[in-house]
């Protein structure tokens, strides 16, 4: 018999479950399967946002959006087009019960319990195809899955279920290759958005000042062409410390005091040119940026819920 058997809602920058089905079977072949939500939901963030999993008798689907993840165990013979459909159900349930910032700061697992009421009365429905079939158009699904159908995760891909997983690359249409070694960083803060801009304002306020002095050296030949250098080589450290707390890169908080000390040094020679406060904002910015790269790490290793 085709049935969607579970169900949960897991954020994927570290593969904390926020709700999940309490009915589940306690079968072999269900364990085996909750051993694989687990090493997928540690995975999540170098996945496509709409994937399958073939384990045998049964199947594993699942959906990405807005840093969540929906996840779905049913029998192989159930139609892709209803467990997707299934899965869309919940994403939009979900979206509008749950605002991100509660998702985002949430520290408890399944501390959306309480979603598990509707994951039930859907799961219900689309046991039931004979119910489910007056209640929604299924011509959408069809034609975006036709269009774009879900990745197909091999089994040796995904490595062990035992906890002990290769690291693996995943190839899918449009999207290249993307490795376990590409480590996202932390969650944006406040402070590190206003850092970015305030190193972008830098950096143009420098763009503006070479620029002038680039008049200033055509109109009279006095102009100090190393002031023009100083000030273009202020632009640049301003943008690539906007990059670094953008991206992870190897020896990133090494680069980022290197950046901040060539800032420190194109200021030191601009002193002729700028006042004590022009100086002093410039420097701060620099050290404020600085920090914020130094604090906005790279992902560690996604802590083992039970899933």
């Amino acid at each position: 018999m085709s049935m969607i058997l579970s169900a949960s809602v897991i954020r994927v920058r570290d593969g904390l479950p926020l709700s999940a089905s309490t009915d589940y079977e306690q079968g072999t072949g269900m364990q085996e399967c909750r051993k694989y939500f687990k090493v997928l939901s540690r995975k999540l963030a170098q996945l496509p946002d709409r994937c399958t999993l073939k384990t045998g008798r049964y199947n594993i689907n699942f959906i990405s959006s807005m840093g969540v993840s929906y996840m779905m165990l049913c029998t192989e013979n159930y139609p892709n087009v209803l467990a997707f459909s299934f899965l869309d159900e919940l994403q939009k349930e979900f979206i509008t019960t749950y605002n991100m910032m509660k998702t985002n700061t949430a520290v408890r697992p399944y501390c959306f319990i309480e979603f598990d009421n509707f994951i039930q009365r859907t799961k219900q429905r689309y046991n039931n195809p004979r119910s489910l079939s007056t209640k929604i158009n299924l011509s959408d699904m069809q034609m975006e899955i036709k269009l774009r159908p879900p990745y197909q995760i091999s089994m040796g891909e995904l490595g062990s279920a035992n906890g002990v997983t290769s690291a693996f690359s995943v190839d899918y249409k449009g999207a290249g290759k993307i490795s376990s070694a590409h480590q996202r960083l932390e969650p944006a803060t406040l402070s590190g958005i206003v850092a970015f801009i305030l190193s972008l304002l830098c950096a143009a306020l420098n763009l503006i000042r070479g620029f002038h002095a680039i008049e200033s050296l055509l109109q009279s030949d006095g102009e100090d062409f190393n002031y023009i250098v100083a000030f273009f080589l202020g632009t640049a450290a301003c943008l690539y410390q906007c990059y670094l707390l953008v991206y992870y890169t190897s020896w990133r908080n090494v680069k980022s005091f290197l950046t901040f000390g060539l800032i420190c040094l194109c200021n030191m020679y601009l002193y002729e040119l700028r006042n004590l406060w022009q100086l002093f904002f410039h420097v701060t910015v620099g050290a404020f940026v600085t920090l914020q790269i130094w604090l906005r790490q790279a992902q560690g290793k996604a802590p083992d819920y039970d899933v």
